[in-house]
């Protein structure tokens, strides 16, 4: 006997509907104000829902925005990766993967510096955490397959070329020093150290 799947319930299609609202509330007053000008309160009101509620679905500011920024930076992610299935040259396919996240976390500055800040010191177990690092798994899983192509690397040397490159992407982006720099000053210089480090 095959299951059928069936529909969500109405109790799971609610919360989903609140989470969704929350989300895009969040979202929305992050973008227009940071994340440190933002209240809990002022979030609840405008996803229409109790500061309980909010906090039902994070703890934190923090994890609010790890909530948001998660959808954005798969998005980034995808972009990448969907960039680089066309392109021969390593550096470039590399390069192809890190610009979209580069650009999706300089979109709202220190929104971006706090989500990095977040990810690396928050509780692992937290799932929005969770979620963060398995992005950059994920990040660098698509890395290491751009160096593996043709056996250009092996196994083992890509996976730790990949883990040195998303560090690097990683500095770049919250290096205090670079708050003034534009994005494609920032990906030149990420560029130019991935270039020092590829095997050629």
């Amino acid at each position: 006997m095959s299951s059928v799947p069936q529909p969500a319930g109405r109790r799971e299609r609610n919360k989903q509907q609140k989470l969704d609202r929350i989300t895009a509330a969040a979202s929305e007053l992050f973008a227009e104000y940071g994340v440190d000008e933002v209240t809990t309160q002022q979030i609840a009101e405008k996803a229409d829902v109790g500061t309980g509620t909010v906090f039902l679905y994070a703890k934190t500011k923090g994890e609010l925005l790890l909530l948001v920024q998660n959808a954005n930076y798969s998005g980034a992610l995808e972009r990448g990766r969907t960039d680089a299935e066309s392109i021969p040259d390593a550096l470039e396919a590399v390069m192809a993967i890190i610009r979209p996240i580069v650009r999706c976390n300089r979109t709202q500055i220190d929104n971006g510096r706090t989500y990095l800040r977040e990810m690396v010191f928050g509780n692992p177990d937290e799932p929005h955490h969770a979620e963060a690092l398995n992005i950059v798994g994920q990040t660098e899983e698509a890395i290491a397959g751009v160096l593996r192509r043709g056996g250009r690397v092996g196994e083992a040397d890509a996976a730790t070329l990949a883990h040195v490159v998303s560090a690097i992407m990683f500095l770049a982006m919250a290096a205090t020093i670079n708050m003034a720099r534009g994005v494609d000053e920032i990906e030149e210089d990420i560029r130019g150290q991935v270039a020092a480090l590829l095997p050629h």
